[in-house]
């Protein structure tokens, strides 16, 4: 088993590939580290610390997000933890407000408030009638600036370096 946890809640799948790329840098720092759908994690007992991602859609994280910060907060709460969210569009990228009961649980558990990454929506990973719709304008494209995740995931591992 990975000392480190990083889960995901993701729709179209940009949410696990930022998931991927940040347990690849804290393992390039000499951890174990491992992505896992959030709905596939039964306990966060077994790892050291726990990074968790979600996808932000309409300003709501997916309920697979939200389930898992319920179901382990008494662990969390012991446990160093991360937050992210990615899903902004366009040029307009700045930090997007976590939904009120992710706040709230990150408050619960000891956790900063969620960083916010841009997200991807393109014609071939669009799924739902609506990011079809979307995936067809002008707000398609990817989003995600790989640097500042690099940057975030960096910090994450030099944190977890401190701590040994």
């Amino acid at each position: 088993m990975a000392e480190i946890l990083v889960a995901y809640a993701t729709k179209m799948g940009a949410t696990k590939e930022i998931a991927e790329a940040i347990a690849a840098r804290i393992r390039s720092a000499s951890h174990e580290a491992t992505a896992l759908d959030a709905a596939e994690v039964s306990s966060v007992e077994p790892y050291k610390a726990v990074v968790l991602g979600s996808a932000l859609y309409a300003a709501r994280w997916r309920p697979e997000a939200v389930r898992f910060l319920q179901r382990n907060a008494p662990a969390l709460a012991r446990k160093p933890v991360w937050l992210f969210h990615s899903g902004p569009l366009g040029a307009d990228l700045s930090a997007q407000k976590a939904p009120r009961k992710v706040r709230e649980l990150a408050t619960r558990i000891g956790a900063d408030q969620p960083t916010t990454f841009g997200g991807r929506l393109t014609p071939q990973t669009a799924v739902g009638f609506f990011a079809k719709r979307m995936a067809q304008g002008s707000m398609a494209g990817d989003y995600r600036d790989w640097d500042a995740i690099e940057l975030w995931a960096n910090h994450i591992a030099e944190q977890l370096v401190a701590a040994r």
